[in-house]
């Protein structure tokens, strides 16, 4: 970091009440200074900063080298306009003001604003230039307002002050533009190694938060803390919002899974009613262990008792409505013809029916002869109580 002192010389000459620069060419130089001196102070702690003018009845050293940055802002208030400038005296009584800095160690730097018409010809501004270089005294110029009439003594006069590239004029034509945002870029505010400087007051440079935390940890501290209680605070508040909506999304899908379980609860309930009540009505009908002349039977029995309502729903008459149907052939067949798949020719199905008749000829022979055994044991014992009496 470069240890200097620098002087900065004010035009405040009746060309300054010009609205060309915003806002006026007084002001923007004042926003100027601000800057430079920002720069500078950052740049090193113990470089230090003059203010002096340059119009007037004469110029006049404002401010004596200092880093204290109240002074410098309240001399630009009582900066007064009025008069013309003389460049080439000015610029020596800021050469005899560097001359008397405290520390020696410093190097030496003039920062001219000129706003305002040279009146010096080229002749006598390089002579100046000159006795400048010996001395080892920098000098940067900040030419506008007037640039097309200055352009070419300046550059003659930078030329000749020039060493190693420590000397630079910037040339600001008039516009919207901030004076301060050019020289923002400019090689007046550029370091050693040509880069931008670290800070700026209009912009708080590279540094976060806009504070050197060299200058002022505490402060940097108290920020960094403070932004990251307001990150934390809203990741939280995110976080709440996203999970209180996640909540009811679970509820919601809670309460569907809830009614699709009830709704395949009650199908269950329905399949399980319904099977009970086929149990109930064809428990009795056992398959197992049976022929295969005997399952056609069962089951040309089954399908009578299903296609037949009133039997199924008359328990009196059940048996004896299927028995003299059973018996009817004429019946049976047509039975048999209306159901699908079925072929009443088939060999299996005729034997089926004529073992069924057989069957229910067999019950009815057997019926009758029991009913006959119990007519005679009635009429033998009838006949024993009448030998007694």
């Amino acid at each position: 970091m470069v240890l200097e002192a620098s002087i900065l010389v004010l035009d405040n000459s009746e060309w300054m009440r010009n609205g060309d620069y915003t806002p006026t060419r007084l002001e923007a130089q004042a926003d100027a200074v601000n800057l430079i001196f920002s720069a500078k102070t950052q740049s090193n702690p113990e470089n230090t900063v003059s203010l002096m003018t340059m119009a007037g009845k004469s110029p006049k050293v404002l401010v004596t080298f200092t880093s204290d940055i109240g002074q410098i802002l309240s001399a630009l208030h009582s900066v007064a306009i009025g008069g013309k400038v003389s460049f080439t005296t000015s610029v020596q009584i800021a050469q005899l003001a560097l001359k008397h800095r405290q520390n020696k160690n410093q190097r030496q730097r003039i920062i001219v604003f000129v706003g305002s018409p040279v009146e010096e010809d080229e002749k006598t501004l390089v002579k100046l230039a000159k006795k400048l270089k010996k001395n080892s005294i920098a000098v940067d110029v900040v030419n506008f307002g007037e640039e097309a009439e200055n352009t070419t003594k300046l550059e003659a006069f930078v030329t000749a002050v020039n060493n190693n590239d420590n000397s630079n004029l910037v040339t600001v034509p008039p516009g919207p533009h901030l004076l301060s945002d050019i020289l923002v870029s400019s090689a007046i505010l550029a370091g050693e190694d040509g880069s931008a400087p670290a800070y700026v007051s209009s912009g708080g440079g590279s540094y976060e938060f806009g504070v050197d935390p060299n200058l002022d940890p505490e402060l940097a501290l108290a920020l960094r803390i403070s932004l990251e209680e307001e990150r934390a605070r809203q990741e939280a508040a995110s976080g709440g919002a996203a999970k209180t909506e996640g909540g009811a999304e679970s509820v919601s899908a809670a309460a569907g899974s809830d009614s699709a379980m009830s709704f395949e609860d009650d199908l269950l309930a329905q399949a399980l009613a319904s099977s009970q009540a086929d149990v109930c009505v064809c428990g009795d009908h056992d398959m197992e262990g049976l022929t295969e002349e005997q399952t056609m039977q069962r089951a040309i029995q089954m399908s009578m008792a299903g296609n037949d309502g009133s039997a199924a729903g008359s328990g009196a008459n059940k048996g004896g409505d299927f028995d003299e149907a059973m018996q009817d052939p004429d019946f049976m067949n047509s039975v048999l013809g209306s159901l699908s798949g079925v072929d009443t020719a088939d060999p299996r199905i005729q034997n089926a029916l004529q073992g069924f008749s057989s069957a229910s000829n067999n019950t009815d022979a057997e019926g009758k002869k029991t009913s006959n055994s119990k007519k005679e044991g009635e009429d033998s014992k009838d006949d024993k109580d009448g030998e007694n009496k």
